[in-house]
């Protein structure tokens, strides 16, 4: 189980672009992402699993950062991890606080085919304890 992108932008609503390395704010979340805040739902996870299965349907140009996802995650279901389930990545800490979430406005990859993975597969994250976290980093589950 491992990082495979972190992605940031700083407006809302628009696809995310990937950095090699993120900083992560206690309670705050990605340093610079528009998403960061205090709230429970600092950061959003969605694994590169969720991705390829979209790209299956025949979704072109989908990529790491596309769902708007702040970490892109490898080899973890993370739906299936309970709320309160804890993340060490790098030198950071998460804590699960919601899985899914309902999309008010549909995205362009829902107008497309009339379906999305974020809200039943994408996950939601406060930052515990801040720190670095980079591409290739090992994510350990603690429950």
């Amino acid at each position: 189980m491992k990082v495979v992108a972190i992605n940031i932008s700083d407006k809302k609503g628009v696809p995310k672009k990937s950095i090699e390395e993120g900083n992560f704010i206690v309670d705050h979340g990605l340093e610079g992402d528009a998403h960061a805040g205090n709230w429970h739902r600092q950061v959003s996870l969605l694994g590169i699993e969720s991705i390829n299965k979209m790209k299956e349907l025949g979704i072109e140009g989908l990529c790491t950062g596309r769902f708007a996802e702040n970490i892109t995650t490898e080899g973890l279901k993370l739906w299936e991890l309970p709320v309160g389930s804890k993340l060490k990545i790098g030198n950071t800490l998460h804590e699960v606080t919601q899985i899914g979430k309902e999309c008010h406005t549909k995205c362009a990859i829902f107008q497309q085919i009339g379906d999305c993975v974020m809200p039943t597969e994408g996950i939601f994250t406060k930052v515990i304890e801040g720190g670095k976290m980079k591409v290739d980093d090992v994510i350990i589950v603690k429950k």
